[in-house]
């Protein structure tokens, strides 16, 4: 395995976590083109630019870079993505030629990158591999009225009916694609993600307070974007029941108040049951900034419907942060009820309210469940994941008659 391209149509690896459309699949892929590139395999990621004042290349390692490829405007939104993929290939391919690299896989991540690595894949004669992140059905189910396109749907169909192979993070993700989509178990691949345990560590919790200008006994966390899906709207509910709210801050670190209808819609929520006082919307932060919530934080709080792994939880618990977080996806794996912190089965208040009340009134409590998590993540680092992938990729290159172009010769 010489060289890997890596595609992510809409979320760029260098974006701040919490802006619009970014998230955890935005650290995943920077982590594992480092990763990756330190094994010596050339790595590039292509993504959409976004941003008018970055570089087209930004190097993010050793052998690893992102390229920022024109297609659409700078502030479109996902929804219209769709309609630029044949502008993304054209200026993808423009750049190759010029640089004279080749690739001996396309990894693509969601579905936009989907479509497009058929193509690819297609033109290159080489092994195509998808990473959904989330999956059109899996969210539609998780949640009564969560919609998604019609689109998305079909085109999430047709690339994995296309691909040579899928990477899913847990077991639970495998059993239910290969139900939802009729696809052979030996076609997908489950490699969990990892957590950066340099970045990722233990601080001193009154340094971080300090820091961020926390004065209140208990801090409770939230990291990640605003959408319904993520039940943040739980959240400020189970605090707001919390019987020590008054000695307590809730910190809501993604999305941005002033431009995010999400955001104005929970900050309302806060004032409707008068707590608008004890949260605060920081906002997107670098990456290299969250250390500092995480360390500040008695607990993190997931109350998601859907959450295919759930990284933030991870980061957290590298920190030594405990969580309570909702019983779905990926938490399931590496969250030990009781020890590591609380798995909540029902997306309602109440229930987050009393395992926080628990965990912020019990700080010795607090404390086991937030050496056991740490104990936890330093068993999860990104180095053995990046050794997976390219077992898998190589499992695929070295398979005979295996190829995207042959496959749909023989299936025309």
């Amino acid at each position: 395995m010489k060289s890997i391209a890596l595609l992510s149509l809409h979320g760029c690896p260098v974006a701040r976590l919490g802006e619009r459309d970014t998230g955890g699949m935005n650290v995943y892929l920077l982590q594992v083109a480092r990763e990756l590139g330190r094994t010596g395999v050339q790595v590039d990621v292509f993504t959409r630019s976004h941003d008018p004042t970055d570089p087209q290349v930004i190097k993010l390692g050793e052998n690893a870079r992102v390229v920022h490829i024109r297609a659409g405007g700078f502030e479109e939104r996902k929804e219209n993505l769709y309609d630029v993929i044949p502008e993304f290939l054209a200026n993808l391919d423009a750049f190759q030629q010029a640089e004279g690299v080749s690739y001996d896989v396309v990894h693509s991540h969601y579905w936009l990158s989907g479509r497009a690595g058929i193509e690819l894949s297609r033109k290159w004669g080489v092994p195509h591999v998808a990473t959904f992140h989330t999956l059109a059905r899996l969210k539609m189910q998780a949640r009564v009225g969560e919609h998604e396109s019609s689109l998305r749907v079909e085109t999430e169909t047709d690339v994995i009916n296309s691909v040579d192979g899928v990477v899913v993070s847990t077991e639970a993700e495998a059993t239910e694609i290969s139900r939802l989509y009729d696809v052979s178990p030996s076609r997908v691949e489950v490699i969990a993600p990892g957590v950066d345990l340099e970045l990722f560590r233990p601080t001193d919790v009154q340094t971080a307070r300090d820091h961020l200008g926390v004065r209140e006994d208990n801090v409770v966390l939230y990291v990640g974007r605003l959408e319904p899906l993520k039940g943040v709207d739980i959240l400020v509910k189970a605090v707001a029941d919390l019987e020590m709210v008054g000695s307590t801050r809730l910190l809501i670190v993604g999305g941005d108040k002033k431009t995010d209808p999400l955001a104005e819609k929970l900050g309302v929520l806060a004032g409707s049951l008068g707590i608008a006082d004890k949260v605060t919307f920081a906002g997107p932060v670098p990456q290299s900034e969250l250390p500092t919530y995480y360390g500040a934080a008695d607990v993190l709080v997931l109350p998601s419907h859907y959450e295919s792994f759930g990284l933030v939880a991870l980061e957290a618990m590298a920190c030594g942060t405990p969580v309570v977080v909702s019983r779905v996806g990926g938490l399931k794996t590496f969250v030990r009820n009781g020890e590591s912190g609380y798995l909540i089965p029902w997306r309602c208040p109440d229930p987050f309210s009393q395992q926080i009340e628990i965990m912020l009134a019990n700080p010795s409590l607090r404390s086991a469940m937030g050496a056991a998590a740490l104990e936890t993540a330093r068993r999860m680092g990104w180095n053995g994941v990046s050794t997976r992938l390219i077992d898998f990729y190589d499992s695929l290159v070295d398979e005979p008659n295996a190829t995207p172009t042959e496959m749909s010769a023989t299936q025309a």
